[in-house]
């Protein structure tokens, strides 16, 4: 277990599936309902396991269950490459508890467990307004591309974070 701020990060295990893909389905499925207007949605099998499977799991990926007190609040997955270009694949935090600054604490532990970063990318639902402020505003990224303009179910912001050379190694 590791410690930052008021979380405690641990690696994700096959016996964690069930327990966040319910917190998940909510987080997904809360955005999905303020910028679409639909009960539900999220990428595919995000309300079943399937997606914490298939990257949580991965064997590129490294995932960590995230706890405040003993209560389970999230994901952050994370691929970590040898030439320090990085990728978030995901981060997700109970929607209960968000906007309470959770999700930047979540990120700058991740930021300070990989320093020799030189540049980090993601990408997020161009519907995501939320995301788009959480990770711009809030975790320094820039918007590098846009893909399927205008196209509510496909738009997709692609984003950078490029990381201070002092940062980098």
């Amino acid at each position: 277990m590791e410690y930052y701020a008021n979380l405690q990060f641990r690696d994700f295990e096959a016996t964690d599936v069930e327990l966040f893909t319910d917190i998940m389905k909510r987080a997904f499925d809360e955005d999905t309902r303020i910028h679409l207007g639909r009960a539900s949605g999220g990428p595919p099998g995000y309300d079943n396991g399937d997606f914490l499977r298939r990257w949580a799991l991965h064997p590129d990926s490294t995932a960590y269950a995230i706890f405040k007190g003993v209560a389970p609040i999230g994901v952050v997955t994370v691929w970590i490459r040898d030439n320090h270009e990085n990728f978030l694949g995901n981060i997700f935090v109970d929607p209960d508890l968000q906007n309470q600054g959770l999700g930047l604490q979540i990120w700058r532990f991740i930021e300070q467990k990989y320093p020799e970063t030189r540049v980090w990318r993601t990408d997020t639902p161009g519907f995501s307004k939320r995301n788009h402020n959480f990770y711009v505003n809030k975790c320094g990224f820039k918007i590098v591309r846009i893909e399927h303009p205008g196209d509510p179910e496909r738009e997709s912001y692609l984003l950078e974070k490029e990381m201070p050379r002092s940062a980098a190694r």
